[in-house]
């Protein structure tokens, strides 16, 4: 057993990742064999998880980003509204690729005002976020009357339909083109096959490599690219001083304001890369006030349950929108329902893993709570929507209460900073 626990730990990451997420189908693929859904592996739920997962995941990123660099941003909401407002815009006129940059600067003047009034003027950073928040949908409110309202099909609180990007599906694995010769589609043979939990995981992979966007692509290209940059190179190990022990770095001639105006920045263009993704067809297909949808708060919540990491960032992210992407399909409610028997599944191995490590009180408020999910699972059919709707919420309250303990924040994240003081 301990060579099996040696093993595991010096797998490479990349390997014990996609082991989780064979383990997740499996659950997934157990409940559905004794539930009237075929909904939870298919290929348009995971396929659909995958795009409401983008500005989640990429309001998480940017909250990274500024963490790292010790200045905390809830502002992102706020910028996820200039970066749909401005990435509309810029499509409108100029089309999508342009408009996803012109989205991207809207976020990131975003993060500039947080920049100036938290790291140079020493505004507390909850203070500076709340203000961005508010003040964001008063600003594209007003240019949406200036702007908008002018525009054939715009009016004040949304912008005519845009144009989106081309898509994109792997050759070989779901039957992508190669050069105008179409290839064949494995991963379908497998679906096709009907076999037990080989063919649902082949559907699931399927929605995740074909009928892709290029912004999506672009947008989960960037884990791996943030993961080399922080860790690998010099820049993300002095991003990383400035909101660990600034003092150090300060001591070893690290500039760490403009350390930490670098990561706001960042922050704010990925919250604006965000937002130009919900305006763009993958999602709204236009502007829409008030379609944010708390996303930014919730990208903050993928960052702490992800443990300030760039791949634990998409978990949650993708943990958050598979529900969502569950539950706009699932008309009657009975997939959603059959969630519950998955929440039971998880509580248990939650008892499991709290009585391994002699932790009683949480073995008990797990069993507590798995024996009310499974009651609710055989006392209804169907669940009603509201609970679709905040079991994100619902998740990221399970993780703090059962993993806090495992979580490591920035140690200097948050705390004020003035050059020269000790």
């Amino acid at each position: 057993m301990n060579d099996l626990m040696n093993t595991w730990k010096r797998a490479p990451k990349w390997a014990a990742w996609m082991a989780y997420a064979a383990v997740g189908v499996l659950i997934l693929t157990i409940v559905q064999s004794y539930t009237d859904t075929e909904r939870l592996t298919s290929a348009t739920t995971s396929g659909a998880m995958l795009r409401w997962a983008v500005p989640i995941m990429l309001a998480g990123l940017g909250g990274l980003y500024s963490e790292r660099a010790g200045v905390v941003n809830i502002g992102l909401e706020g910028m996820l509204g200039l970066g749909m407002w401005f990435g509309a815009w810029g499509t409108i006129n100029y089309g999508p690729w342009w408009g996803l940059l012109i989205g991207i600067a809207g976020g990131g003047l975003g993060g500039l005002v947080h920049a100036i009034a938290t790291v140079t003027f020493g505004v507390d950073h909850i203070i500076s976020g709340v203000a961005i928040i508010i003040a964001a949908p008063g600003i594209t409110r007003f240019l949406s009357l200036e702007i908008f309202a002018e525009y054939e099909g715009g009016s004040i609180t949304q912008s005519p339909g845009v144009d989106g990007v081309g898509k994109f599906t792997f050759p070989i694995l779901s039957g992508g083109d190669v050069g105008g010769w179409k290839s064949p589609d494995v991963l379908g043979w497998f679906v096709d096959k009907g076999w037990w939990f080989v063919s649902d995981l082949a559907s699931v992979a399927r929605g995740l490599t074909s009928n892709l966007s290029q912004m999506t692509i672009l947008a989960y290209l960037l884990i791996p690219l943030t993961g080399w940059l922080l860790w690998r190179t010099r820049f993300g190990l002095r991003l990383r001083i400035a909101g660990e022990n600034p003092q150090a770095g300060e001591s070893q001639g690290i500039d760490i304001i403009r350390y930490k105006y670098i990561g706001v920045l960042m922050s704010g263009a990925l919250a604006g890369f965000g937002g130009a993704f919900i305006s763009s067809p993958e999602l709204n297909g236009i502007y829409l006030e008030g379609s944010t949808l708390n996303r930014g708060f919730i990208g903050l919540a993928a960052l702490i349950i992800g443990n300030w990491r760039p791949a634990g960032v998409m978990a949650g992210a993708l943990l958050f929108a598979y529900p969502t992407a569950l539950g706009k399909r699932d008309l009657e409610g009975t997939s959603t329902h059959a969630l519950l028997l998955v929440v039971v599944i998880a509580l248990a191995f939650v008892v499991l893993w709290a009585l391994s490590r002699r932790k009683h009180s949480d073995a008990i408020l797990a069993g507590v709570l798995a024996l009310a999910a499974g009651f609710w699972f055989v006392s209804a059919d169907s669940v009603p929507k509201w609970w679709t709707d905040i079991q994100p919420q619902v998740i990221v309250i399970l993780v703090l209460v059962f993993f806090a303990q495992r979580l490591r924040m920035p140690m200097a994240d948050g705390q004020p900073y003035r050059k020269g003081e000790t």
